[in-house]
């Protein structure tokens, strides 16, 4: 599966904690990550200081669901089901 255009959930919906470039304590659920461009494409992506977490992230169905409202709540709610 690939990455839907336009729709950058991945980068919105999760809790990131570690340090990424310009959020140096990470990012909270449901905050736009400061690396999303204006196209909801990722500023780091292929590059070394890209979090291990959104490297691990892989698009899949599950995940992405069919559209980008719909990845936003399957990814709220795996946030919430993963939450310590």
């Amino acid at each position: 599966m690939n990455c839907r255009e336009g729709c950058g959930a991945c980068c919105i919906a999760p809790s990131i904690t570690s340090p990424i470039p310009g959020m140096p304590h990470g990012k909270p659920a449901g905050v736009p990550c400061v690396q999303l461009d204006d196209a909801m494409r990722c500023r780091l992506f292929g590059k070394p200081e890209r979090p291990g977490f959104c490297v691990g992230l892989r698009p899949e169905a599950g995940m992405c669901g069919e559209s980008q409202r719909e990845a936003m709540a399957l990814l709220g709610a795996l946030e919430l089901a993963t939450a310590p």
